[in-house]
């Protein structure tokens, strides 16, 4: 495998500029997650990597080569695509083995075979191998279409929402099954997408794109429990981060329209007087002795979790309590605040406020 490097890529279309001075690494072997919203530029950035689009400014480079230069077929790169781009008259066999069937790679048909029953068996299609790609359900279609990409072990996977047209049970199950694939194999893979789940649930890293700039990158976690600005904060998450507006009196912070008063140490006095508080809702935390009380405006329940929207002042916050819950709709509930995980972010810049 290899790994790949953007080195401050500008890309317009016009007068859209789509990237703008992205720059980022994905190492060998990692899996690497470009998250973000529909026109953030995460497809424009898979198709400079692959050559398909050719960059205004900056480069692209596979282990430390430029490669700006280097046609699609040369750069040797696997591009799994949201649409299964499949050869619908031809088996499943026969569209695995079309890769490697092309004359530039003259892949004896003794290993084409082998390298086809390797990857069916890995994707659990092996029985489908005869079957017409036209009577395939959507998962099973995406999984041949994975299988076209891993069946010529190229430098480096594209893969761009590859699961976005796959119902939620589906999703999961090739979630977990491609995370398996590319440990196991140790592939180098650059994965778009839009949803913080399948972020959060299979990178090693992750980098947050938006209107064509990378604004973060890092491990999950990293993302999660410090993001670097508020729409960081609100795209990572489910339900979403409350995002309270705040006054600051000596080491009192004051939720605005609401009675909700936190007390913290000292070390928050170089807080400006005005920002905004982030509490993620599993850090809203319900309990008969809380410090502060609001009504239940609306109860989702989940089965595994249930979300609670309490109204405190004209403020309200949610909150994710385990399982099912007994509460009901205008009930007064008492909660406490974790505090030691609050964020803190500029009013104005919507940056993080380091603490």
């Amino acid at each position: 495998m290899t790994n790949v490097t953007l080195q401050t890529v500008t890309k317009r279309f016009q007068a859209v500029t789509a990237l703008n001075n992205v720059t980022f690494s994905v190492n060998d072997g990692e899996f690497f997650v470009l998250l973000g919203p529909t026109g953030a530029g995460k497809t424009t950035t898979l198709r400079i990597v692959a050559g398909l689009e050719t960059q205004d400014e900056g480069h692209v480079l596979f282990d430390d080569e430029v490669v700006d230069h280097v046609s699609p077929a040369d750069r040797d790169i696997a591009f799994v695509f949201q649409q299964y781009s499949l050869y619908p008259t031809m088996s499943v066999y026969d569209n695995l083995a079309f890769p490697l069937r092309s004359p530039l790679r003259k892949t004896k048909e003794d290993v084409i075979k082998m390298r086809v029953e390797e990857a069916a068996e890995k994707l659990r299609i092996s029985h489908l191998l005869d079957r017409k790609t036209a009577k395939l359900s959507g998962g099973e279609m995406q999984r041949v279409s994975i299988g076209r990409a891993i069946v010529r072990n190229p430098r480096v996977f594209l893969m761009d929402e590859p699961l976005s047209n796959l119902d939620a049970k589906l999703r999961e199950s090739l979630r977990v099954e491609l995370q398996h694939l590319q440990k196991t194999q140790g592939s180098t893979t650059l994965f778009v997408t839009h949803d913080q789940v399948e972020a959060l649930t299979m990178a090693d890293r992750i980098g947050v794109l938006n209107e064509g700039r990378i604004v973060q990158i890092g491990s999950p976690d990293d993302i999660y429990d410090r993001p670097a600005s508020m729409f960081v904060a609100q795209l990572i998450g489910s339900p979403g981060i409350n995002l309270l507006e705040t006054s600051r009196e000596n080491s009192t912070l004051h939720i605005d329209d609401s009675p909700i008063k936190l007390s913290l140490d000292s070390s928050v006095s170089s807080l400006p007087e005005h920002f905004v508080t982030g509490v993620r809702p599993e850090d809203v935390h319900p309990a008969p002795d809380g410090d502060f009380a609001g009504q239940i405006t609306l109860i989702e329940p989940l089965g595994v979790e249930t979300i609670l929207h309490i109204k405190s002042g004209r403020q309200t916050l949610l909150s994710t309590v385990s399982g099912m819950t007994s509460w009901k709709i205008g009930d007064t509930i008492q909660f406490n605040i974790v505090r030691e995980r609050l964020h803190f972010f500029d009013q104005s810049k919507q940056e993080r406020i380091a603490n």
